[in-house]
């Protein structure tokens, strides 16, 4: 088929070089079968958890301890920890010396950089006139692009001593002068190559005008890679996952009982997202969408496998669910206030209250008298919320508590019954259901549990859709 893919590669599968060479790159592969495509890199697994800060356990990284600025030593010493891990990686990829210090350097020259300026920053910083609070978002953005320079630069030479033409295209910015909108830089650095000659190796970090960190969070690489396939005009962007996009999550349903979907569509894709089960990037999502460009993803240790295919117009041949998703550690706000029946303005109040709170909704309802919002923002978040809430309203009921919510999606579930299905399911486990919302477009229902049933429940979902014997048989017929 004529045209390029743009393929994204993931931290974890980044980790695997030999998994990358041989179930993606596919170096044996015809000339055909290895150019043609432009690869976007993510860090190493770990490493940008190092350099900005890792939320699953709240271990600060270099940039962390910096912005805290506790102490001048603490950053640094933890840079030249990410730096010595790098140079660990480094070392298990190469054996020749040459090539090693090739990439050894690349690192050095990078680490040492980022040292002399944020050292230079603080010594600027410790006159009155110069605040290092309005520099904090520069350096989170030059920090963040040094894992991914180290990664693609590392697959680019180790791919070119197999004999491919790669070259590695550091989209990071290091010691530019420019500060391009992101369209533009895209537009300028990918109209001097040939696909069809050259294999590109591209960083997952661009530094751009719009600032990727501060606009995107650590979703930042799948924007890159979006952006690339757009304005490249690709025929298929492909994301290479260390597993497939299945029926659940195999975490918690169990790798023997879960699927790959197969098909479905960017709806789906994006009910996905606001479960935190991200296909992809919601905003990446979105202009892949707007140019009806395919999105594959794949199983990278499962490369015979065609994966599941994104696109604008499918639709399940008969209404069924695709797939079980869910957000645990939510927190259900209530506001109770009688005073608020029949005047539409509190509804109104409440949601601006919670935008100069800077809380993130992952879904909302609303009665007679009663707004519930659920918000996955942390418990510093719903308290600073409450207390807006409870000066805004003093005389209203506000109370909060932790609870999952968990979504049965597909393209079209349009089935008579399937409420009650999804009820009973729950019930057979003794699982109370504390809130349920079913949209008219029929593409999901969400269930809120308490917390702590959230694996039970993902799992009796699952094997009432998955594992009974009226869908063992679908499983063979998933492409």
């Amino acid at each position: 088929m004529q045209g390029h893919t743009v393929e994204k590669i993931g931290g974890t599968s980044m980790s695997d070089y030999a998994a990358v060479r041989d179930n993606i790159i596919k170096c044996d592969g015809s000339k055909e079968e290895i150019y043609n495509r432009i690869f976007v890199v993510s860090a190493y697994s770990g490493i940008t958890n190092g350099l900005l800060e890792d939320a699953s356990n709240n271990k600060p990284g270099v940039y962390a301890l910096f912005a805290n600025n506790d102490s001048d030593w603490q950053w640094s010493e933890r840079l030249s920890e990410v730096a010595e891990e790098m140079m660990q990686h480094n070392a298990k990829l190469f054996d020749r010396e040459h090539t090693r210090k090739q990439a050894d350097h690349l690192v050095t020259e990078r680490v040492e950089g980022i040292r002399n300026c944020l050292h230079d920053l603080q010594r600027v910083c410790s006159y009155g006139h110069f605040q290092i609070g309005e520099h904090l978002s520069t350096v989170r953005e030059m920090i963040a692009g040094l894992g991914e320079a180290n990664s693609a630069f590392n697959l680019a030479l180790l791919l070119q001593s197999e004999g491919i033409n790669a070259r590695f295209v550091d989209l990071t910015g290091w010691r530019e002068a420019d500060d391009l909108p992101i369209d533009e830089k895209i537009k300028n650095i990918f109209s001097k190559y040939d696909f069809s000659e050259e294999l590109l190796i591209v960083t997952g970090y661009i530094q751009c005008k719009e600032a990727m960190m501060s606009t995107f969070g650590r979703g930042y690489s799948e924007i890159t890679f979006s952006k690339i396939a757009e304005i490249t005009g690709a025929r298929e962007a492909v994301i290479h996952k260390e597993y497939h996009l299945s029926s659940a999550d195999p975490k918690v349903v169990g790798d023997d009982k879960v699927r790959p979907i197969g098909r479905t569509n960017y709806d789906v894709a994006d009910q996905l997202s606001l479960m935190g089960m991200e296909a992809i990037h919601p905003k990446a999502a979105r202009g892949l969408r707007q140019k009806e460009i395919p999105l594959r993803v794949k199983n990278t240790f499962q490369p015979d496998h065609d994966g599941t295919l994104i696109t604008n117009d499918y639709i399940s041949e008969e209404p069924c669910v695709e797939i079980v998703a869910g957000k645990r550690r939510v927190f259900a706000l209530d506001v109770f206030d009688q005073d608020m029946t029949g005047e539409q303005v509190h509804f109104l109040n409440i949601q601006k209250t919670v935008q100069d709170c800077d809380v993130s909704l992952v879904a909302r309802e609303h009665n007679a008298n009663t707004v519930t919002l659920y918000t996955n923002s942390g418990l510093k978040g719903i308290n600073r919320l409450k207390t807006r809430l409870k000066e805004e309203y003093p005389n209203a009921d506000i109370s909060s508590r932790k609870v999952a919510i968990i979504s049965v999606i597909g393209s079209d579930m349009n089935v008579p019954g399937i409420l009650a299905d999804v009820s009973n399911a729950l019930a057979e486990h003794d699982i109370s259901i504390l809130a349920t919302q079913q949209g008219m477009r029929q593409v999901d229902i969400r269930v809120v549990v308490d917390d702590e049933n959230y694996e039970e429940a993902t799992r009796a979902l699952h094997a009432k859709f998955f594992e009974t014997e009226a869908t063992e048989s679908s499983k063979e017929d998933v492409a």
